[in-house]
């Protein structure tokens, strides 16, 4: 029922807040894009760079929950403006399982951190059609633990591989006949992943007695998002996503004991392609242009050959 009630609860809150601020909106009186603050959708990059000496940080609190497992986690965008058109940063990432038919994570551990770079090839200007756009690359390092987990597969917290991501992001705005501003993100990506070694009790499913190698499928992910400036403060946000992750492939050998006397034996798995739709509604709160909150819940809805999740979210955005 819980997991019902999250998204349901959040969309008449969203409904809740628009019809108290409607009386606040003035017909044909338009809204100036330095009078619309934002701290940005839950999901969707953003196509912008930082001006040069300044810093963005947004640290994210949220937990996954999928069955049998709770994942409680932390991660964080810290981005620094190095020079013109061009931000460079990390995402820190720390989490926790908490499992239903096992033992939880024996404590809070590192995942997989992730290096970027952000170069602003356009910027909107106001009557154009040209958006901002950018290209972002990404390196995700493999810093969780990930095999020999022994008798706690939950302290599984990373994939083990290194992982490239090539982003294409946009962002465009809009204004509405009321003058309210409506702004667009539409992000599209292609990762490659290279293969590791896995040994014994793994986040893949192996058990005790494995040695060999994984290759995770190459994945492919588009995001359009909008945010609509309902007061200068508040903002309501929907990001709506669409992943696809080519088959993972597991190969090595597994020491079997049906009649205690060990003996290897040849392992070969392919999990098969998957798709995933989801969306994630959100509210915005803005103190000032420098700093905001973000409240959000992202619904993975099962699709082909993958598990749907609930990830109820909050996070501080806050640029110097």
């Amino acid at each position: 029922m819980r997991t019902r009630q999250r998204p349901a609860l959040l969309l008449c809150m969203l409904g809740g807040i628009a019809s108290l601020n409607a009386s606040a909106q003035t017909s044909g009186a338009q809204e100036s894009m330095s009078d619309a603050w934002w701290t940005g959708p839950m999901l969707a990059n953003s196509a912008e760079t930082l001006p040069p000496g300044h810093f963005l940080f947004e640290p994210y609190v949220y937990d996954v929950r999928r069955p049998h497992t709770d994942t409680f986690g932390s991660n964080a965008y810290i981005l620094y403006g190095l020079v013109d058109r061009f931000s460079v940063g990390m995402i820190p990432v720390i989490s926790y399982n908490k499992a239903s038919n096992g033992p939880n994570s024996s404590s809070i551990g590192i995942g997989d951190w992730t290096l970027q770079a952000q170069y602003r090839l356009t910027e909107f200007q106001q009557g154009s059609w040209i958006p901002t756009t950018a290209i972002l690359l990404q390196e995700t390092l493999p810093t969780g633990k990930y095999d020999q987990l022994g008798s706690r597969p939950a302290n599984g917290l990373g994939s083990g591989t290194y992982t490239t991501t090539v982003w294409l992001n946009s962002q465009m705005y809009f204004w509405l006949p009321n003058g309210r501003i409506l702004r667009t993100r539409f992000n599209v990506s292609r990762s490659f992943s290279r293969s590791a070694s896995v040994k014994g009790v793994s986040v893949y499913g192996t058990d005790a007695g494995f040695h060999g190698r994984v290759k995770p499928g190459n994945g492919f992910l588009a995001d359009l998002a909008f945010e609509y400036s309902l007061t200068q403060r508040w903002v309501l946000a929907t990001d709506f996503i669409y992943s696809h992750n080519d088959t993972t492939r597991l190969a090595g050998m597994d020491s079997v004991d049906p009649v205690g006397v060990p003996y290897p034996q040849e392992v070969r798995m392919n999990s098969g392609s998957s798709t995933a739709f989801g969306v994630a509604p959100a509210i915005e709160y803005n103190w000032s242009p420098r700093i905001g909150v973000l409240l959000g819940t992202r619904v993975i809805f099962g699709g082909h050959n993958s598990t749907g999740s609930i990830t109820p979210a909050v996070a501080v955005n806050y640029v110097y």
